[in-house]
């Protein structure tokens, strides 16, 4: 055991590349491609924020993969952290 990485909390580089390249592969499979990303994530924030005060500068979207009983599909993660609801929604 690397008693180096249980007192650690940041990933190792070796498990940031290895994370990045899952990424890439699975939006080449999707052929989604980095401007699509981008327009839905615009999207979405754009939808939330008639709800929410969101901080816009902490959004993180990104594709990854989650296994199902056939095998991996693809899943859009995003984790948008959230100010304060807002109180008067039309």
């Amino acid at each position: 055991m690397d008693l180096f990485k249980l007192f650690s909390s940041k990933p190792s580089s070796k498990d940031v590349a290895k994370e990045r390249l899952k990424l890439i592969l699975i939006q080449d499979r999707n052929s989604i491609s980095p401007k699509v990303l981008e327009s839905i994530r615009e999207d979405m924030l754009e939808v939330i924020s008639k709800y929410l005060e969101i901080d816009d500068h902490e959004v993180d979207i990104k594709m990854t993969s989650t296994e199902e009983v056939e095998g991996c599909a693809p899943a859009l993660i995003a984790s948008i952290p959230i100010k304060k609801v807002k109180k008067n929604i039309k």
